[in-house]
Formats: structure tokens, sequence, C-alpha cells
């Protein structure tokens, strides 16, 4: 029988890993996190300053009611904290067009959303193009068959600041952070794991591992063959007509009418002087260890020519900056929140398939209330591995 140096670890303090000590921490858990750099860092997949928000979360149901608490949190670790970390400034759905080959009865994201929001009581406007042109005159350019889905009750968070919070009051509750270490291995006993890094080497009632993008080659099987690492880009254009944006402009999400082409973005962060834009590519997989991380410019052009400027007015194609980060993501880009199936006293939090941010404070939260109170307020279910079984 060994004694443990805790009753939890946690693996990857980015987005999840944070939420987790965070709340682990605050039911006075004995608790350490552990990652191989120094959150928050720009190495993963929790960093570019903003992600959106929204509390209809068209990619389904289950996501709602996380969504509706980690708002809440982010609210709670400001009022704590005197930090800033969810702007509500809302979020704006759209699909550029109506395809006129459409099936009648069909349904798009924007379309998943509504039914989300009136399903869920959700406060949201329904528009047409003349709606969206008159009140966002960003988005001009629109045609007259697009349609729009606004909901006041979004925005977006800051990543790096919501991660440095949810780590400050984790330290601040008790909790031990082991940064600069990277875990090599998972040595799974009855009684506990060893957690073996090239650093040190610790034993634990149970471990929690949020790794991201590093989660296949330490985890084995099954989710070797389950995730695939895809390589994103974001960018930051020039704002060329700073009038067109309106001082409560919203974060956003532009689809084509096939659904095929799509768009994210938020409103100019005062003094940037730029609109942040991106758009997301499953076809090419990448290596964690081996990730480009230059951007490509003549990517950014694409993306500009091809949807920014037959959508979105004053921006100019020139580049403030840019970035690259990584999406983790399963084969139906759900998550993966369950127990290891090979290792004992392994819980698996990934992967969050490029939507998870905004799902990430209550999910740490349902993770603790499972390790304390033997279940959570919050039904997990849906992302168990046993749907790809």
């Amino acid at each position: 029988m060994h004694t443990p140096d805790f009753d939890v670890v946690v693996v990857g303090l980015g987005a999840m890993g944070a939420a987790t000590l965070y709340q682990l921490a605050k039911r006075g858990v004995r608790v350490a996190g552990i990652d191989r750099f120094a959150p928050p860092h720009d190495l993963g997949s929790s960093h570019g300053d903003t992600r959106i928000t929204r509390q209809a979360v068209g990619e389904g149901a289950a996501y709602v009611p996380l969504a509706i608490r980690s708002q809440q949190i982010w609210r709670e670790l400001e009022a704590e904290l005197d930090v800033q970390l969810f702007e509500q400034c809302g979020v704006l759905v759209m699909t550029a067009s109506t395809d006129p080959q459409r099936p009648a009865g069909a349904r798009d994201f924007t379309d998943n959303s509504i039914e989300l929001a009136r399903r869920y009581g959700i406060e949201h406007q329904e528009l047409d193009a003349a709606e969206i042109r008159r009140r966002f005159p960003q988005f001009a350019p629109l045609d007259d068959s697009a349609r729009g889905y606004f909901e006041p009750g979004g925005g977006f968070v800051r990543p790096e600041r919501c991660i440095d919070a949810q780590l400050t009051r984790a330290r601040q509750l008790g909790a031990t952070l082991i940064t600069g270490q990277t875990v090599l291995e998972l040595d799974a006993q009855d009684d506990g794991v060893h957690i073996i890094s090239d650093g040190s080497r610790l034993f634990a009632r149970q471990v929690i591992v949020s790794a991201g993008m590093w989660s296949a080659q330490l985890l084995g099987a099954p989710f070797d063959s389950l995730l695939q690492v895809c390589r994103q880009q974001l960018y930051w254009f020039r704002l060329d007509e700073p009038e067109r944006y309106p001082a409560r402009s919203p974060s956003f999400i532009l689809h084509s009418a096939d659904d095929v082409d799509a768009c994210y973005g938020f409103p100019p962060i005062p003094g940037e002087g730029s609109v942040k834009i991106a758009t997301e590519q499953y076809s090419a997989s990448s290596q964690p260890d081996s990730l480009d991380r230059q951007p490509s410019s003549a990517d950014a052009q694409r993306l500009f020519h091809k949807l920014i400027a037959p959508h979105i007015a004053g921006l100019a194609p020139e580049l403030v900056k840019a970035s690259v980060c990584a999406y983790t993501v399963t084969p139906d880009s759900g998550f993966i929140i369950d127990r290891h199936p090979r290792l004992a006293n392994v819980t698996v939090v990934s992967a969050c398939s490029g939507h998870g941010f905004k799902h990430s404070a209550a999910i740490g939260e349902a993770l603790a209330q499972q390790h304390v109170d033997g279940c959570s307020e919050i039904d997990l279910s849906s992302f168990s591995l046993h749907r790809f079984n």
C-alpha cells in the first residue's frame, strides 16, 4: 500500500485542467496540477486573446447547460479577483445566403442555434438580412437572403486571463502547481497512479488527464486512434473603417449557404486597430511535437478574399498579427469525458474538438463534484467513450 502524495493530480493545465484544479482546490481536495509549460501559454489550444461564448450551442443540446454555468463561474471569478474575463457583447450567428437547392425542412447551424434557444428559453432575436445590415453595418455586404440569430447574453472570454485566474485561485486555496515538467508515463495500480515525469515521480489516488493535443501519446489505446490534431490559424486583419463597428459590436459566426465554408470573429479590442477572424480545418493532421507554428500569409489572403471581402466590410487584407493553435478532434467532433478503459483511477477530459473553452469552467466544476460527491449536477454522459463502440 502506497501513501499518496495527493488525492488527485491533474495533468495539463490549459482550459480544462485549470478549471478542474481550481474546482478541486475549492472543495478542499489535496490536489496538484502539472504542465510541460508554464500556463497560460501559446503552445497548445487555449490561447488567442478571445474565445466566443454563447448559450444556444449549435453543436448540440448537451453543451447548453455547460455554457450557461461557465458564464456564471467566470462572473464569480471576476468578483473574487477583480479581473475582466467575460465581455458580454452578444453573439451573431449568420447564414450568409439561402441555398436555392436546400431541401424543405433542412436545418443549418443558424437553425440549430434558434431551435436550442427556443427550447431552453435563452433570450435571442431572429434577424433577416436587412435587420443585420441595419444593426451591424460591418455585415452590409450580406446577401438579401441571409439569416441571423443574435444572442445578447453571449460574447467572448479572454482565455489566458481565465486560465490565470483559475490557477491563481487554485494556488490560493492550497493546490500545488508543477510547471516545466512533461509527464512521460502513467503507471496505474489498484490503489492509485504513479505519475512519472521528466522531473519528478508522484503518486495520487486519482489522475485527471487534460493534456490536449498530447493526450493520445500519453493515454495510448483507444485514444491514439480516436484523437486527431488539427492545426488552426488565427488572423488579426487591420481595421480600415472603424465607423462600421458600433460600440457594442458582437462576436460572430458566419456560415455559407451549404455550411461548407465558415469563419468566426470578434469585435475590435480597443487600442488594437484590428479584428480577429479565423476559420477551421479538419482535413490535415499534425503531430503535436512537430506542429508548424508559423502562420501562412497566403492562407490569410485566401481567407480574406474568399470569405471576408464578400461578407464583411471595414477591414483591409493587411495582417496586424497572426497565431497558430491546435484542435484535438474526435470522430464526431464531440468531447470525451470518461474513465480510461484500461488505466485504473484515470479520468480523461479530452478532446475539446475546437469548441471547448466556453464549457471548460463548468466541466471543471462537474469533475470536482464527481470526485467529492460521487455525481455532478450537469449530466456528462453524452461525452462517454461508449458512443464509439
